[in-house]
C-alpha cells in the first residue's frame, strides 16, 4: 500500500512539473535554486514543493527575476564610465522612447517634506534640466530608486554629483553635495544615503539639484515622478516624446501640465487635440510666437513647411503644437 501511494505521488509531481514548465514556454534554465516551498496535502501526506524564480531565461532574453528588473542587461551596462558626467555624449536619441518600471513607489531624495523651489524649464534664459527640491546643508540624500553609482565628482555648476544608474537605463543626478558617501560601482537599494546636501557648485542658497537623464537626455522629472508625500511612480510602463526631454518647453516658475503617454496612440490622440491655429497679428514675427507659446522656431518652421525667413502675413493662419 505504501509503495502504491509512493508511486502515486512520484507520477503527480512528474505531471505537475510538465504542466508548469510548458505554460513558461522554458528555453533555458540554469543552476535550480529553491527560493521557498510550497506546502501540499495529497492521500493523506504533506508534500513540499520547491519553487524557482532566478533560474529561467526566456526566447526573447528578458530576464524574469524580480529582483533585477532589467529587460536588457546590455543597456545596463553600456558605455559604463566612471569618469564623464555623461557617457552619451555623442549618441543621437530618437522619440518617443519607452520607459518601464518595476516599482509603483520611489523613495523621497529628502528626509524633510519635498518641496520643489524651481521646476523644470526655461529659467533667466538658459535650460533648467532637472528640479530643486528644498534642504539644509547637512541633510541626508537619498537615492530615488535601485541602482549602481556610476560617477562621483565634482562637475562644473553641479557641485559634487552623484550619478546613479537604475535597471531601466534611467539615470538620477544628485547635484550640490557637500559631502559624498558612496563611491563608484557601489550598488544601493533605493532610500539608502548617497550624499549631504550643500551649495558647491553654482547653487543660491542650499537646495538639492535633481535631474533624471536616459541615453543623456534630461527628462523632465515631474512627467515620471509625483513629488508629494505619495512618492508615486506615474505608470509602469511609459512613452517619452520631446517635449518631456526639452527645457525650452517648460518654465521653472510653474509646474507643466502632466498628460501621461501610455502608448503610442495615446500620443497620436494628444497631438491632433493639441493643434490649435494661430492669426498672425501686426508685429509678429516667427521669434515672437514661438517664444509666447513655449515652442522653438524651427518646431514652427517643420510643422507648418515653411522656412526661418519666410515673411508673415497680417491675418495668415499658421499651426501651433
Amino acid at each position: 500500500m505504501f509503495l502504491i501511494k509512493k508511486r502515486l505521488v512520484f507520477g503527480f509531481l512528474i505531471l505537475l512539473s510538465f504542466s508548469m514548465i510548458s505554460a513558461q514556454e522554458i528555453i533555458e534554465t540554469k543552476e535550480k535554486v529553491p527560493v521557498d516551498h510550497k506546502k501540499l496535502i495529497f492521500q493523506g501526506d504533506i508534500i513540499y514543493l520547491p519553487i524557482y524564480l532566478n533560474n529561467i531565461v526566456s526566447s526573447n532574453n528578458e530576464l524574469l527575476s524580480r529582483d533585477l528588473g532589467v529587460k536588457n542587461k546590455e543597456e545596463f551596462n553600456a558605455k559604463w564610465d566612471n569618469q564623464r558626467f555623461n557617457p552619451y555624449w555623442d549618441e543621437s536619441l530618437s522619440f518617443p522612447f519607452q520607459l518601464t518600471f518595476h516599482d509603483t513607489n520611489f523613495s523621497s531624495p529628502v528626509t524633510r517634506k519635498m518641496v520643489v523651489t524651481s521646476r523644470y524649464g526655461w529659467r533667466r534664459g538658459r535650460p533648467h534640466q532637472g528640479i530643486d527640491i528644498d534642504l539644509q546643508t547637512g541633510d541626508s540624500v537619498r537615492s530615488i530608486l535601485d541602482g549602481k553609482v556610476r560617477y562621483v565628482g565634482y562637475h562644473g555648476g553641479h557641485g559634487n554629483t552623484v550619478i546613479v544608474r537604475h535597471y531601466n537605463g534611467l539615470e538620477s543626478v544628485y547635484a550640490h553635495l557637500s559631502k559624498t558617501l558612496v563611491k563608484e560601482n557601489d550598488e544601493i537599494k533605493k532610500g539608502n544615503a548617497i550624499g549631504k546636501g550643500g551649495v558647491t557648485g553654482n547653487a543660491r542658497g542650499s537646495h538639492l539639484h535633481l535631474e533624471v537623464r536616459y541615453h543623456g537626455k534630461s527628462i523632465n522629472p515631474e512627467y515620471l515622478f509625483e513629488f508629494t508625500t505619495d512618492t508615486k511612480i506615474r505608470s509602469d510602463v511609459l512613452f517619452v516624446t520631446r517635449k518631456w526631454a526639452t527645457p525650452r518647453f517648460h518654465r521653472s516658475t510653474r509646474k507643466s501640465k502632466i498628460v501621461i503617454h501610455k502608448s503610442i496612440d495615446d500620443i497620436t490622440v494628444f497631438e491632433e487635440q493639441q493643434k490649435k491655429i494661430y492669426t498672425v497679428k501686426k508685429g509678429d514675427t516667427l521669434h515672437r510666437i514661438a517664444n509666447r507659446h513655449g515652442l522653438a522656431v524651427s518646431e514652427i518652421c517643420k510643422t507648418n513647411s515653411i522656412k526661418y525667413n519666410t515673411v508673415l502675413k497680417i491675418g495668415q493662419q499658421i499651426i501651433i503644437n
